[in-house]
């Protein structure tokens, strides 16, 4: 796993009832991506009402250079409020990455999320 790869995943629901397949960013660091045997991915969804006003969400629009760099179907929404900590086997593939630039904005959705100064 690298830093910025966007993957496929059985994404558990947040009452740990039940997984829904879903893409998903990894946030993780490659040091640790390549030391450890879990990786943190942020979700990623297609309902993007909120994503250009909540300063936690990154909106990415399939049509951009973004988009098909990530390999995503739908205009979608990295939620940087919703993490999780999985084993790298429990994903099922890399769809495609986001571009340093687009990562700039994860970096900042994360650092709001996370209250980091």
């Amino acid at each position: 796993m690298k830093r910025g790869e966007v993957v496929l995943l059985a994404f558990p629901f947040s009452n740990g009832v039940g997984r829904k397949i879903r893409p998903a960013l990894v946030v993780q660091g490659d040091r640790n991506n390549r030391r450890l045997k879990n990786t943190i991915v942020a979700m990623i969804t297609t309902t993007t009402l909120r994503a250009d006003a909540e300063p936690t969400q990154m909106r990415i629009q399939k049509s951009s250079a973004s988009g098909k760099a990530s390999g995503l179907l739908f205009d979608s929404a990295v939620k940087c409020e919703n993490l999780f900590t999985i084993e790298r086997d429990a994903i099922h593939r890399v769809i495609g990455h986001l571009p340093k630039t687009a990562m700039g904005q994860v970096n900042r959705c994360l650092r709001v999320a996370l209250d980091l100064r």
